[in-house]
């Protein structure tokens, strides 16, 4: 691969740099280490990393509508679990914008509520997501027609439900509500559902972002790219004070003019037995239309690893997204590696916005926030 070569002729080249020696065999660990960063995501990520464990408080809060709070027992209980390193109290102080601390008599307890700022949001987010149900169906229709078998199991799609923009209940209000569309079938495993196309008969094609991308770069006046070129490329940003060196330049150029089997593209047994360059080039075009479905163009690596087998995809996952820094940045921040597609984002901010990511970006400001803006310092 492209990248990991390039990592071990800097590990060779400059063996005194930290946590990094001279190996014959890059380990994992150290790839990841010495991957070039990009402060504008590791500054995002300090915010998110925070906001994952405020979703999860969120989500605990809401889940009872007749009673929408939770005691900080039961929270204390769940520390370790929600990874609140200082407690449940502690870390719900931090953020007194978006949580109400309260006693109640009756049960002779202190509770958690959400403020009304950040029920607001909840109830927004709610909204524009189901304002928003055409677009959720599209875009479980595009991630089932990119699995060469036309299905997935639910258990899969329940781990990104949130990323995809799916409603709380889209088993009910998605599928059941579409099943000229979808067809929910047990699996052989026990208490396993799949979830698969009503209708596989390939009755439209769907365009990948990536070939739109193409179109309007081919479209635009000023254009001075050979259009032959762009045929197969894909768009690349690297990040600030990476040292691209010629040899790395010419591989990408290589590697950007090989054809591919597209996302939505049947593989078929002559198409299976390409080349590893085009079989990795197949793989980061169904990575990048992933990101593309999903709201925020970002998604935990572990929750797309559950697609890895059903897209067909051979490849460790985490290093396809090293291998390719132009086109993804991979970010450890909150003991999680997260994955973002690089093109969609300028500056910390998703540069075509749709209502879900702007609501959700309301709550971040609100973690951001943290104790400022507050008459008295509880």
């Amino acid at each position: 691969m492209i990248m990991r070569t390039h990592i071990i002729n800097f590990i060779t080249k400059y063996p005194h740099q930290p946590s990094m020696g001279v190996r014959s065999k890059v380990t994992s660990s150290q790839y990841v280490a010495s991957r070039a960063r990009d402060p504008v995501f590791e500054k995002l990520m300090d915010k998110y990393k925070h906001l994952v464990k405020v979703i999860a408080i969120q989500d605990l809060i809401l889940a009872n509508p007749k009673n929408e709070c939770v005691s900080l027992d039961f929270l204390s209980r769940l520390s370790q679990r929600l990874h609140l390193n200082r407690g449940a109290p502690a870390f719900l102080r931090k953020y007194p914008h978006i949580f109400h601390i309260f006693y109640n008599p009756t049960k002779s307890q202190p509770f958690c509520r959400l403020t009304d700022a950040a029920f607001e949001i909840s109830c927004l987010e709610a909204e524009v997501i189901n304002a928003s149900l055409p677009l959720v169906v599209d875009r479980l229709l595009r991630l089932l027609s990119m699995c060469q078998s036309k299905m997935l199991p639910l258990r899969a799609i329940f781990k990104v439900w949130r990323e995809l923009g799916l409603p709380d209940d889209f088993e009910d209000s998605v599928i059941a509500q579409n099943s000229h569309l979808f067809q929910l079938c047990d699996a052989h495993e026990p208490s396993t559902h799949i979830l698969k196309l009503a209708d596989v008969s390939p009755s439209c094609r769907y365009a990948a972002a990536v070939e739109n991308w193409r179109v309007g770069e081919c479209c635009k006046q000023d254009c001075s790219v050979d259009r032959m070129e762009m045929r197969y490329s894909f768009k690349h940003e690297y990040p600030p004070g990476m040292k691209l060196s010629k040899n790395f330049r010419a591989k990408v150029k290589q590697w950007q003019r090989l054809p591919y089997v597209g996302p939505y593209e049947e593989m078929g047994e002559e198409r299976a037995k390409a080349g590893m360059m085009t079989l990795e080039k197949r793989a980061v075009a169904i990575v990048h239309e992933f990101l593309s479905l999903t709201v925020e163009k970002m998604v935990e690596v572990e929750k797309i690893s559950h697609f890895r087998k059903w897209f067909g995809i051979d490849l460790n996952i985490r290093d396809l997204f090293l291998d390719h820094p132009g086109i993804f940045y991979l970010s450890t921040k909150g003991k999680r590696h997260t994955v973002f597609l690089r093109e969609a984002y300028e500056r910390g901010c998703l540069i075509e916005r749709n209502p879900v990511y702007n609501a959700r970006r309301m709550l971040l400001d609100l973690v951001a926030l943290g104790r400022r803006g507050l008459f008295t310092d509880e």
